[in-house]
């Protein structure tokens, strides 16, 4: 079938949009994922087997809400065109659309009433977010809006894919029925995140290593100030962090203000398939999440890339992980604690089979039950149970049936 994935973001920077269409591009769907433009970067390519669409390019410098809104609604206004022209030559039969923001699902309307099946996958509550950002309450005017909007675009759209068992009970509490509602958390590919089989150089220093957004809530300040008090008592180590975001340069200023220049290295954002090279030749994973009502709960996916490159990870014991995992895996730390974190990154310094016991338990747990070749035949089901007709599902359950029956020495 012909699918498009629409997000506001790079394309080869997503994983969850990635994963998504190089899977059902594999199986032998055309995909085209409709996105961000870096500069420089071409507005039409093939990625793979995925046909690339960069309508927009994106510096990510909005200094103020109203800029970043007025970016957002030029890309769903272009986004519209886009959708609406390639599907009157061709059309989709599933237009997978990936918030935030939420109502980027109103692009597809002129799909949907001629037949396209739309999903809304949410990669954040957008109400949450909000409230986090900038202090706000769930009974501010701005978190009801946009609720409403959550609870539109989700009554809009033919499924609603939640990234947590925790929000997903949030999304049917208020927008969306429980018939119509997935979980599918974001798991690592493990074609792009696995272990190093190659030895690591014992004399070399103990890299710790955080990779994602840099924002208030991620808490990357507090890993700083951990991390110094470590260097402090003459351990030979670094922390690299990669990304960007609102938060980065308050973090390089910090990291001047504390004299960590030669210890901390803050670099720019790569893409995925880099940062996982980069992860796999680090020594520890740091995941700072700060515990308030947003981050609490935001599952970090950063945690299961480091497991499944049989990177140990020490992470903030927020009530998202603590559902997710337990301490054989994970090394906790009290969330917002300098103190406590510091103490757990000196514990993993200085303990080397606790930190191979560690990463080898979670690197079997990824294995076992977070792992996207369990997952995606599941996902596969739902995007065909939306987008053929009962005919042809029933068709294709024979012959994957009769596929099954023919193999060689089944009983």
């Amino acid at each position: 079938m012909r699918v498009c994935m629409l997000a506001y973001s790079f394309y080869e920077d997503d994983n969850r949009v990635m994963r998504y269409a190089e899977a059902l591009a594999a199986r032998g769907d055309e995909v085209e994922a409709i996105g961000l433009r870096k500069r420089g970067q071409p507005r039409k390519s093939m990625l793979g087997r995925v046909r690339l669409l960069c309508i927009q390019e994106r510096v990510k410098n909005e200094s103020r809400q109203l800029t970043y809104f007025l970016r957002v609604m030029v890309f769903v206004f272009r986004a519209m065109f886009v959708l609406s022209v390639r599907h009157l030559l061709r059309p989709y039969q599933v237009i997978h659309v990936h918030s935030i923001p939420d109502y980027l699902v109103f692009a597809a309307w002129l799909p949907r009433v001629t037949g396209t099946k739309i999903i809304l996958d949410v990669h954040d509550l957008t109400p949450e977010l909000y409230a986090s950002k900038f202090s706000g309450s769930n009974e501010s005017l701005a978190f009801k809006l946009l609720a409403t909007v959550e609870c539109a675009s989700a009554s809009f759209s033919h499924h609603v894919i939640a990234p947590n068992h925790i929000w997903q009970r949030k999304l049917i509490e208020r927008s969306v029925s429980s018939s119509k509602c997935s979980v599918f958390l974001n798991l690592p590919d493990s074609s792009i995140f696995h272990r190093d089989e190659r030895p690591r150089h014992e004399s070399r220093k103990c890299v710790f290593l955080y990779p994602g957004s840099l924002q208030w809530h991620q808490g990357v300040d507090i890993a700083i100030r951990a991390f110094a008090r470590v260097v402090q008592k003459g351990f030979d180590a670094e922390f690299h962090i990669y990304g960007d975001g609102q938060a980065k340069p308050g973090l390089i200023e910090l990291v001047r203000e504390l004299g960590l220049q030669n210890h901390v290295l803050v670099h720019d954002a790569l893409p995925l398939r880099a940062i996982a090279e980069i992860m796999r030749r680090g020594d520890i994973g740091v995941v700072p999440k700060r515990g308030n009502s947003f981050g609490n709960e935001a599952f970090s996916t950063k945690i299961l890339e480091f497991m499944a490159s049989g990177v140990p990870v020490i992470a903030a014991d927020t009530k998202i992980d603590r559902y997710y995992f337990n301490d054989d895996v994970l090394t906790f730390f009290v969330g917002g604690s300098v103190e406590s974190l510091a103490d757990r990154m000196e514990q993993l310094i200085t303990d080397q089979n606790y930190r191979e016991r560690q990463a080898a338990e979670a690197e079997r747990l990824v294995k076992q039950a977070f792992n996207w070749d369990i997952t995606a035949p599941t996902y596969f089901a739902l995007v065909d149970s939306l987008a053929l007709p009962e005919a042809e599902m029933l068709s294709r359950s024979a012959e994957e049936d009769k596929e099954y029956l023919d193999l060689p020495n089944n009983d």
